[in-house]
């Protein structure tokens, strides 16, 4: 087979909706993949979206319908020659025409489509149009026939398979996309080709790697063809009977893919060939890894858990959700993938789940994630809103749930599908019932068509309805039963009440805070910046966001008056609320099996549950994050009444050390020290009872509990930052050249709670190699910043809005 892609020449002109003056009329070059925002940013025709209030003025595009053009050359189809027009990828509601012949029409992100153009190409020019119109004014038209559907935003996102968070959502924006974002390509073949190769994988129980290879063939006439799969050197042929063939590789002691954390994670190059007689017509390349995976939902004692096993071991998730890096997908690199996923795993995760208002995630995605042992949870994408089951909606979803299943079939980072993000939740407590008055809303989806897809394509994979979900006649939320997201911590409550529950797997909780200051300022501009001003509260998309931010700092640090104060209070206090859950979680293993932060990544510059900013910076959180994952983790948590020290053991070695225990001043007196035995067996949870004295403060607003071995400390005050008598000024520094960069080298002269060097502040690249860092009277800690400025004045990285910790706050009060 020959496949060419249609990538050059592409023309992008306004046909129809509202289209400013500067717009109208015009045709500018365009990319494929890509997107008509982005065509139209590099003809200077519109401003950057991202940028201050521009999103606001590009509204416009939400109802434009654009064309498409370009001319390429071929040859007109032989006699017994097969052609297909091949787009991988069409966002969204599109008409395709090729030398005037009307191809088809398209409403579905989510799919590819394959056009026979054999009556239709000519030797010479061929003029190719897609016409995209309006995903917006399509999806109103789908919601007048099929009847309003409840949904968490405005615009009926629910009535288009299309990317939901397009429409915007309570960290994205309402940018509406439209454009070819995956390649367009002509394939053409004489005998036959591979329509489909879906390697199901799994490991025998003599440890025996089986790869059954399913391979869906495309003939043009009858032949003699057959398929041979190579695994590792091995080799089997069978025959293609009808349209189809499967043939299985056995590859003897595999090795084993074992989770980031837990092992390697091998791979192995499956190659696939497709054979006319003894000529090869067609090839397919694949990467596998051999290991089993399931999902032990089998009742117990508490109700019903949701522990990942992974060849036979049971796993704690670690990690964290994932939306689409960039709200303009085709911007999105394999590097810029490799990247993100490199920072999850530094921050010691190893799963990522891929949110349902968003899309099946590439197969660069995927790869990235094989290669570092990434553990894939994969929604389907529905997304907080009720579904119509009936058409045109009804087999769009079957078709992108077949071509998605089918795809990623090969990838041994992918761990699970699941049916939906909040759907079923949202039918039990937001109202649904009374307003759908007996209109389908998803559950068909949910509960036969997808499983059964799922059952019949990838049964080497567990299936859940959704997320949160709980088995039976259990409200979907429930903290004994399946998965849960926690949300009442940042809408409503304290994030202390995090501790209300011990849920067997919680799939979403976080809390919010603003991008770094060099991403921030970078991209909204208001003179003066403030938590108000214009454009800073266009990038805050939650309701109430900032309303909510300032009560949930209110409990905890001092109210900070500057801006740069409340821009550094509100990510310190993001960073301890989330590592707060995650400890209580983890604390609780194996009762709660997986702790699943709302969210690792933003897809532009906005004030967010993000760990990672719009640009790719770490905010406090991630390194909150990666202390709180540490497979060694010392936590004082609530049990029975008083307080004790768990210890945390996510290590194949057993933990077996002494643990040195002090209450102390905040001026360094050690007022009790006690040295305890630890012992921890491998992966595991054990509480450490304390003495009396340890946990009765002489004076709570001055002392501090730290418990300490050689693999982790456990920083424990008595009252909260606002009330504690920090000196405000605690830390000397001194700012030294090293290759690379420069190292701060800080000294506590009174206790320091969590101490950072906020380095983008000096200079946009630089990068710290930690923050969130708590020293005691005495103690020094060597900061390293990378970066490829020079310093004219390298103090500037120990100066007072740079070198911050909870003390600093605590110099508004005084």
């Amino acid at each position: 087979m020959i496949r060419r892609t249609v990538h050059e020449g592409w023309q992008l002109s306004a046909v129809g909706g509202p289209v400013p003056e500067a717009v109208a009329g015009r045709a500018v070059p365009a990319e494929v993949p890509g997107s008509a925002h982005l065509d139209l940013l590099r003809a200077g025709l519109i401003p950057d979206p991202y940028l201050d209030r521009n999103e606001a003025e590009l509204a416009w595009a939400h109802r434009a319908d654009w064309r498409l053009a370009t001319t390429f050359t071929a040859e007109a189809a032989r006699p017994g020659e097969r052609v297909e027009l091949v787009f991988d990828g069409i966002d969204t509601v599109a008409a395709i025409e090729l030398n005037g012949t009307l191809l088809g029409r398209t409403a579905n992100m989510h799919r590819g489509y394959r056009f026979d153009v054999r009556e239709v190409l000519r030797d010479g020019d061929n003029e190719l149009v897609v016409t995209l119109f309006s995903a917006l004014a399509h999806a109103e038209r789908v919601e007048r026939e099929l009847g309003w559907r409840d949904r968490a935003y405005p615009h009926p996102f629910n009535a288009v398979r299309k990317m939901a968070c397009s429409f915007g959502w309570d960290w994205g924006p309402d940018l509406q996309t439209a454009g070819l974002w995956k390649p367009v390509a002509l394939e053409r073949w004489d005998s036959a080709r591979l329509a489909g190769v879906r390697p199901l994988v799994t490991v025998d129980p003599d440890g025996t790697g089986r790869v059954e290879v399913h391979v869906d063939v495309d003939a043009v006439a009858a032949a003699d063809l057959s398929i041979v799969a190579t695994v590792d050197g091995r080799r089997e042929r069978v025959a293609v009977s009808g349209d189809r063939a499967v043939v299985t590789v056995l590859v003897p002691g595999a090795r084993l893919w074992w989770p980031a954390g837990y092992g390697e994670h091998p791979l192995y190059d499956l190659r696939v060939a497709l054979l006319a007689g003894e000529e090869e017509v067609d090839s397919a390349q694949r990467r596998v890894g051999f290991r089993t995976i399931t999902v032990d939902t089998e009742p117990d004692g508490i109700g019903t858990p949701f522990t990942f096993v992974v060849n036979g071991r049971r796993i704690f998730a670690k990690g964290a959700n994932w939306i689409p890096d960039d709200h303009f997908l085709t911007r999105i690199t394999r590097e810029r993938l490799a990247r993100r996923v490199d920072q999850a795993v530094a921050a010691n995760m190893n799963m990522l789940r891929v949110w349902g208002g968003g899309i099946y995630e590439t197969d660069d995605f995927y790869d990235v994630c094989d290669e570092r042992g990434v553990l894939v949870w994969q929604d389907f994408p529905f997304a907080c809103a009720a579904y119509a089951e009936e058409e045109p909606l009804r087999s769009e979803v079957e078709a992108e749930a077949r071509q998605n299943v089918a795809r990623l079939t090969a990838h041994p980072s992918l761990a699970l599908w699941n049916g939906n993000n909040e759907n079923l939740w949202g039918y039990a407590d937001w109202g649904w019932p009374e307003q759908l008055q007996g209109r389908t809303w998803g559950l068909g989806y949910y509960r036969e068509l997808l499983p059964a897809i799922v059952a019949e394509l990838d049964p080497t994979r567990p299936y859940a309805p959704g997320s949160p979900y709980s088995p039976g006649e259990v409200h979907p939320n429930d903290d004994a039963h399946g998965t849960r997201h926690e949300w009442e911590v940042w809408n409503r409550v304290d994030y202390t009440r995090y501790r209300d529950h011990a849920p067997r797997f919680c799939a979403e909780f976080g809390f919010q805070a603003p991008p770094t200051w060099a991403t921030l300022t970078r991209w909204v501009r208001d003179e003066p910046l403030t938590p108000t001003s214009p454009a800073f509260l266009l990038h805050q998309k939650a309701e109430d966001g900032n309303g909510k931010l300032d009560r949930g700092l209110a409990s905890h640090l001092p109210v900070p008056e500057s801006f740069e104060d409340w821009h550094w209070a509100t990510q310190l206090n993001q960073a301890r609320a989330v590592s707060f859950g995650v400890a209580h979680f983890r604390s609780h293993w194996p009762r709660t099996a997986g702790a699943l932060v709302w969210q690792l990544n933003d897809c532009w510059p906005v004030t967010s549950w993000s760990a990672i900013d719009g640009d790719g910076r770490e905010k406090p959180l991630y390194y909150a994050l990666r202390h709180a994952f540490a497979p060694r983790l010392l936590t004082v948590q609530p049990r029975g009444g008083t307080d004790v020290l768990v210890a945390v053991n996510d290590d194949d070695r057993p933990w077996a050390s002494e643990v040195s225990v002090r209450r102390l001043t905040f001026a360094g007196e050690v007022l009790v020290e006690v040295r305890l035995p630890l012992r921890v067996p491998a992966r595991s949870v054990a509480e450490v009872g304390l003495a009396e004295a340890l946990l009765t403060p002489t004076d709570p607003e001055a002392e501090v509990l730290v418990a300490t071995t050689p693999d982790a400390r456990a920083v424990h005050p008595f009252r909260e930052d606002r009330e504690l008598a920090y000196d405000p000024a605690p830390l000397t520094a001194e700012v030294v050249a090293v290759p690379g960069g420069y190292r701060v080298d800080v000294r506590a002269t009174s206790f320091a709670r969590d101490v950072a060097v906020l380095a983008d502040r000096v200079a946009p690249d630089a990068v710290v190699d930690d923050v969130l860092v708590s020293l005691l009277p005495g103690e020094r800690h060597s900061f390293t910043v990378r970066t490829t400025a020079e310093l004219a004045d390298p103090s500037a990285l120990a100066g007072p809005l740079v070198l911050r910790s909870a003390n600093s706050l605590s110099a508004v009060l005084t």
